[in-house]
C-alpha cells in the first residue's frame, strides 16, 4: 500500500517526534518513519493511529486512484513565491468533531460574502482557549453573537462586535462558546 503519511505530516508542519508523542499509545519517531518509507508494512490499525494523530481521515494517508492531489507549486513568503525544496501536498480541510460553521451572508469586519468560518466549540472551562479570537456566542430564544473575545471573568464573556463603530457587550453564563479555526474562502 503506497501511503501519504509523509506528505501529510509534512504538510502539517509535525515532526516524527511529535506524531509518534500524538499516537495512542505513543510510539517512537522511528516507527513512523519506518510506516512512511514503507520499511514497516502500514496495518489498517496504524493508519487509523496516524490519522487521529495528524487530525485526518484513515484515506487522507493512502493514495488512492480515483482522487487528485494538490501539490504545493510554490511557498509564499514576504521575498516572495520559491519552489518547495521537496514534493508536497496539502492536505484537504476536515471538520473536527464539535465543529459548526458560520456562512457569512454580506460582507463585515474581515469576512467577505460568501465566506464560511469553521469553528470549534468550546465548554466554559475552555473559553480562556479563544481570548482575542473571533467567536459565536449563543443567546436565548435561538440568537447567536460574533465577535472578538476581549476579556472573560467569573461567568461572563466580553466581545468585541465585528465591524467600527460598535461597543463591547458583555454575556453571562453561556453555555458554549465556538472559536473560529478555519476560514474557508473562495477567490
Amino acid at each position: 500500500m503506497i501511503t501519504r503519511i509523509r506528505e501529510v505530516r509534512r504538510a502539517k508542519k509535525l515532526t516524527l517526534q511529535e506524531v509518534a508523542d500524538r499516537c495512542d499509545p505513543p510510539t517512537t519517531p522511528q516507527t513512523i518513519g519506518r510506516l512512511e518509507t514503507g520499511t514497516r508494512t502500514v496495518s489498517v490499525g496504524w493508519l487509523n493511529r496516524i490519522a487521529t494523530a495528524l487530525g485526518v481521515e484513515a484515506g487522507d494517508l493512502v493514495r488512492l486512484p480515483h482522487r487528485e492531489d494538490v501539490p504545493v507549486a510554490a511557498l509564499l513568503a514576504h521575498d516572495g513565491a520559491h519552489a518547495p525544496r521537496r514534493e508536497a501536498v496539502v492536505a484537504p480541510p476536515r471538520p473536527e468533531a464539535g465543529a459548526v460553521a458560520v456562512s457569512v451572508t454580506a460582507g463585515i469586519g474581515d469576512y467577505r460574502a460568501g465566506d464560511e468560518v469553521w469553528c470549534l466549540r468550546l465548554a466554559p472551562p475552555d473559553f480562556a482557549r479563544a481570548m482575542n479570537r473571533d467567536v459565536l456566542v449563543p443567546r436565548p430564544a435561538g440568537r447567536f453573537l460574533y465577535g472578538r473575545l476581549i476579556g472573560k471573568e467569573e461567568g461572563k464573556v466580553h466581545l468585541l462586535p465585528l465591524g467600527a463603530g460598535h461597543r463591547q457587550l458583555v454575556l453571562a453564563d453561556p453555555p458554549w462558546l465556538a472559536m473560529a479555526v478555519k476560514l474557508i474562502r473562495s477567490l
